[in-house]
Parts: C-alpha cells; sequence; structure tokens
C-alpha cells in the first residue's frame, strides 16, 4: 500500500499539481511573435526553454527504459541553437513530444510491475524513483522560468 501511495504522489507531482506550475496551463496562449525572445536581462526565450526541458526529459526518460540510449552531449545537445523555433509547427511538434514523453514516464512510474527502488541496470545507481523526481524537479523549475519570461514579455495574468 505505500509503495502505491508513493506512486500516486509522483505522478501528482509529474503532472504539476500542488505547489508546481501545471505545465499545460503554463505552455497555453503564447502568440508565435513572443516565442523566440529573450527578454532584457534573461537569458532564455521561451523556445529554448521549451526545447531544453523536452530534450532533457526525453533523455531521462530514454535512460530509464532504454540500455542503448546515448545520451546528447552536455550542454549544447540540450539547447537549441536558436532563439527562435523555425516555425509555428516546430513549436506544435515539440509541445507535443514533450507532453508524450510526460505521459510516458508517468505510464512507467505507474506500473506496478516497474520496481521503483531497483537500480537502473545500466546506470550508476539510479532508480526509476530517481529519474521521475529528476523529470519532476526539473520540469518545475524551468516552468517557473519559463512563466517568468511570459510575466517579462506580459504575457500571463
Amino acid at each position: 500500500m505505500e509503495e502505491e501511495q508513493l506512486r500516486k504522489h509522483l505522478l501528482e507531482l509529474l503532472s504539476g499539481r500542488g505547489a508546481h506550475a501545471d505545465w499545460k496551463v503554463s505552455f497555453r496562449g503564447i502568440p508565435s511573435k513572443l516565442r523566440g525572445i529573450r527578454p532584457s536581462g534573461f537569458p532564455h526565450s521561451l523556445w529554448e526553454l521549451l526545447e531544453h526541458m523536452r530534450i532533457a526529459q526525453w533523455d531521462i526518460l530514454e535512460f530509464s527504459r532504454d540500455a542503448e540510449h546515448v545520451s546528447p552531449e552536455w550542454p549544447a545537445g540540450y539547447w537549441p541553437e536558436s532563439p527562435e523555433p523555425a516555425n509555428a509547427a516546430a513549436w506544435d511538434k515539440s509541445l507535443k513530444s514533450f507532453e508524450s514523453d510526460l505521459e510516458a514516464m508517468k505510464k512507467l512510474v505507474a506500473n506496478r510491475k516497474t520496481d521503483l527502488f531497483a537500480k537502473i541496470p545500466h546506470g550508476s545507481g539510479q532508480t526509476i524513483l530517481h529519474e521521475a523526481l529528476l523529470v519532476a524537479d526539473h520540469n518545475s523549475y524551468h516552468l517557473g522560468q519559463f512563466v517568468t519570461v511570459r510575466k517579462l514579455l506580459g504575457n500571463w495574468k
């Protein structure tokens, strides 16, 4: 029963509930003209933050489930080359991938066959619990930045 409670709490955390920003709300209603702007004094645009979150989350997910996965080079491989998306389709694709990978991580956590505490065989001591918390923590941190950028751009209530 305690493990089921832990799974429930992890799923809530990954979903952005409680004290964390809801990622769907955070990404909603952004005009395309604002997506590539770096506000004065802030190092990243909304596009850079979205892509960074997507890439990092994908990397953590793939590490968690695929022994053959090779992570991108740090740090260049975790950030887009341009502060602007190539087009609206690139933005939409990134959002869909972010959602899909987040759902896959949640599915991995929710699966009762997943031992949250077992060391990942191809890792160096990591567990699925660790990786799920890493996704939640990383997403939460950058969602806070995302909302800040939206505020600086006058696009947040």
